[in-house]
């Protein structure tokens, strides 16, 4: 058994959207005579790898408290779609095999993006027919590795589709040198009570 971590690694250096550049880690106490260390965190809940809930763009939507883990547990299959420059479409998924509850994960060109470069713009993002196909494949989770999965879409209909229909979205993926097959596959948000999204630990385990 292999464990694969595609999490972003979180620290004050990251690359964060548009450059808001909210975090701060700060360690508070230095106790170097007992080894006694305690720090302070401080970032948005859409940092590095993190799980947005429906709440985060519909009204009454679950808030990532109560979204079921086994939605965010189970097999996946990373399709690879670093040869796009700009976006994915529908023609673009059609020819992977994905299956009924797969949770699908994209490996774009953003991949090779370092950790902590600026923000990229043009970084390539998940149309609005790419998520209705995948919708209408009744995927379990979607996950890209990007810290967004649309850019400025007009009324975000990328994330409401697939918010709408149950689909938790995953961003802020690592999965450069990650083979694209099929894996196990477990992303657990942290338990925020009434959040619209939380940073989580994603890995893959490959059999």
């Amino acid at each position: 058994m292999k464990i694969i971590d595609i999490s972003w690694p979180i620290a004050n250096f990251m690359t964060t959207y548009k450059d808001k550049h909210s975090i701060k880690l700060q360690q508070t106490e230095k106790e170097e005579s007992d080894f006694s260390r305690e720090s302070m965190l401080c970032f948005s809940a859409h940092t590095g790898t993190h799980v947005d809930a429906p709440s985060h763009f519909l009204k009454d939507g679950k808030t990532i408290d109560t979204i079921a883990l086994k939605k965010l547990i189970g097999q996946c299959i990373v399709l690879d779609c670093t040869g796009l420059k700009e976006k994915i479409t529908d023609q673009d998924l059609a020819q992977f095999e994905i299956k009924k509850n797969d949770i699908v994960l994209l490996k774009t060109k953003n991949s090779a993006l370092p950790i902590d470069a600026p923000f990229d713009k043009n970084f390539v993002y998940v149309g609005k027919n790419a998520a209705a196909y995948l919708v209408s494949r009744q995927i379990k989770a979607i996950g890209i590795d990007y810290l967004g999965i649309e850019r400025n879409q007009p009324k975000h209909e990328t994330h409401k589709l697939f918010l709408q229909n149950d689909v938790p979205i995953i961003e802020g993926l690592r999965l450069e040198g990650v083979p694209s097959k099929r894996y196990d596959f477990f992303c657990l948000p942290l338990k925020l009570i009434g959040l619209e999204a939380a940073p989580a630990r994603a890995i893959l385990i490959e059999q």
